[in-house]
Parts: structure tokens; C-alpha cells; sequence
């Protein structure tokens, strides 16, 4: 039973170490790889198009032949290779550790929380209250949820399952391979899926469908972690203000479950009829995205232990 132990390994890496260091973690590499395309081209949607296409199938490719070789090498060593490579591709104590650090600044040193929550969320703080600022920590820590752990770890589990009958290089290459290539689409996102970036429009809507899914299913463990299945028809009113197709989803869950009002200015607001987060309501919610994510790990575990004891019945 190599995939479940697997994951186990990748969810014991990411309690102990939480992020390998900088210079050494695979997605700063891959970021490397995606800056050369963050230019003014003159067919920008052609190269996005080649750039989504292509840099996570490389990633991927690379990822999984690594894992096969160690395989082939040895059952164990096959294994805690795999474990690392789902590690690296997944997020989680990092997360929450910094987003706790911004809520906790903002009671004393409300400048110091904006600059800091630049590693959290893509928006100009330089105006924000303490409460918007809060308000986009936990908002980042919903989103990231999905992005950063639930999506690379559900595409691990899931093509882990179906290629069960397969031998077991093929399998842990092929699911280590598919939880790389969800974490590089979502790379490629988040350094060019702007709008004032057309060549990262074919990189945006790759995200949105891929994220379909996962954006949902973190709803459902958020809804599921503070034991308020309600929260999800109460997201639902809110979503239609939400650019993303996604997000919305495990923000507005949280949104309810804390019962807090989480905005972007000038974007969205859910839960409108509530207060912004206080330092506590925050701390709170960043805590219920933890159980989240660890509902996550170990849902993969049961579910690819369940699988391969089928198949070996």
C-alpha cells in the first residue's frame, strides 16, 4: 500500500518542516522557468497559450520520471521520494502560520500587518483598516486552501486510484506527476493570470477549470471542519459578486462559519450583514482552514488505503 503511505510522509514533512527553504524548493524553480514569459509580446496570447500548454507537462514529466526511477530503485525509497514531491507540491502550516502572523500585527503595527500581508494577497494595502486587513488574510487562507493543498493532493489521490492496477513506478510517477502539474497550472496563475497581462489569459482560464473542483470540495471540508453544513446554501447567496468562478466558494463558507464580513474594496463583500474580523474571529477562522486541511490528508490517506485494499482483495 505505497500511495497511502505516501501521503502520510508528505503530511508529516509538512507538520515538521512546514516549506523547504527557498532556494531549494521546486515551485521557486518553476517560477523561474514561468518569469522569461511575464513580458510584452507581440502575439501574447499565442506564447500564454504555449506557456500553459507546456511548462506544466514539463514539470510534471520531470516530477514523475524522479519518482519512478526511485521506485525502480527500491520500494521505500520510492516512497519517501513521492512523499517529498507531494510535499513540495502542497501548502499548508506555512500558510497559516503567516496569516496568523498579519492578524496578530495588525493590533500592534497596523503598517507593518499591510506590508507583511503582500505574502498572502495580491491587493494594494497601503488603505486598508485593520479589519480589511484581517478580512484578506482570512480570505487568502480560504483560497489558498484549495490552490495550495486540496487541489494538488486531490489530483494525487485521484489518479492514484485509477491507475491502481497498474505497477507501482507507473502509479506513484503518474500520480506524483499529476499533483505537480495542478501546482504549476496554479503557479502559472498567479504570476500571469492578470488582466493587465494578456499573455497569461490562457493561464487564468486553465486555473479556473482546474480549480473547479477543488474550490468546492474545500467548501465542503470548511463546512465539515466547523460542523456547519449550513454554511454552504449561505456562501451560495453571496457568490455572484465574486469574480472568480472558485474562490467565492471557500471564502464565503468561511465567511459564515466565522460569522464575519470578508470584503475586497471596490470587488466583493460576503456576508455583507456582518462585522469585519476581529483579532480573535481571524484567528479563529485560520484555525478552522487547519482542521480543513488536515480533513484533507487524511480523507487521501482513507481513500487510497480503501482503494488498494480493494484492489489487493
Amino acid at each position: 500500500m505505497l500511495t497511502p503511505v505516501a501521503v502520510v510522509v508528505a503530511g508529516v514533512l509538512e507538520a515538521t518542516l512546514g516549506e523547504p527553504p527557498q532556494r531549494l524548493h521546486p515551485v521557486a524553480w518553476l517560477g523561474r522557468l514561468v518569469t522569461p514569459f511575464d513580458r510584452q509580446w507581440s502575439r501574447p496570447r499565442a506564447v500564454g497559450l504555449t506557456a500553459a500548454a507546456l511548462l506544466p507537462l514539463v514539470a510534471a514529466a520531470l516530477v514523475g520520471t524522479v519518482v519512478v526511477l526511485a521506485v525502480l530503485a527500491h520500494s521505500w525509497l520510492g516512497i519517501l521520494v513521492t512523499g517529498v514531491a507531494l510535499f513540495v507540491t502542497t501548502s499548508l502550516r506555512m500558510l497559516l502560520t503567516e496569516a496568523r502572523g498579519v492578524v496578530t500585527t495588525t493590533d500592534a503595527d497596523l503598517p507593518r500587518a499591510r506590508e507583511r500581508l503582500r505574502s498572502l494577497a495580491g491587493r494594494d494595502a497601503a488603505d486598508l483598516s485593520a479589519g480589511q486587513v484581517r478580512s484578506a488574510a482570512v480570505e487568502s487562507a480560504a483560497e489558498n486552501l484549495a490552490d495550495g493543498l486540496v487541489a494538488p493532493l486531490g489530483a494525487f489521490t485521484v489518479v492514484a486510484a485509477v491507475t491502481g492496477a497498474l505497477d507501482p513506478a507507473a502509479q506513484l510517477g503518474l500520480a506524483a506527476g499529476a499533483a505537480t502539474w495542478v501546482k504549476a497550472v496554479n503557479t502559472l496563475d498567479s504570476m500571469l493570470g492578470y488582466r493587465s497581462k494578456p499573455v497569461g489569459w490562457a493561464s487564468a482560464r486553465l486555473d479556473d477549470a482546474v480549480m473547479w473542483l477543488p474550490a468546492r470540495a474545500s467548501a465542503v471540508l470548511l463546512a465539515v471542519a466547523s460542523r456547519r453544513p449550513d454554511a454552504l446554501p449561505a456562501a451560495r447567496a453571496w457568490l455572484d459578486g465574486v469574480p472568480s468562478p472558485n474562490s467565492g466558494w471557500p471564502m464565503g463558507v468561511l465567511a459564515a462559519t466565522a460569522g464575519v464580513r470578508l470584503e475586497k474594496p471596490d470587488a466583493y463583500v460576503l456576508n455583507p450583514e456582518a462585522s469585519l474580523p476581529t483579532t480573535a474571529a481571524a484567528r479563529s477562522a485560520i484555525g478552522t482552514v487547519g482542521v480543513a486541511g488536515v480533513l484533507a490528508y487524511l480523507l487521501a490517506a482513507w481513500a487510497l488505503a480503501m482503494t488498494e485494499g480493494i484492489a489487493w482483495s
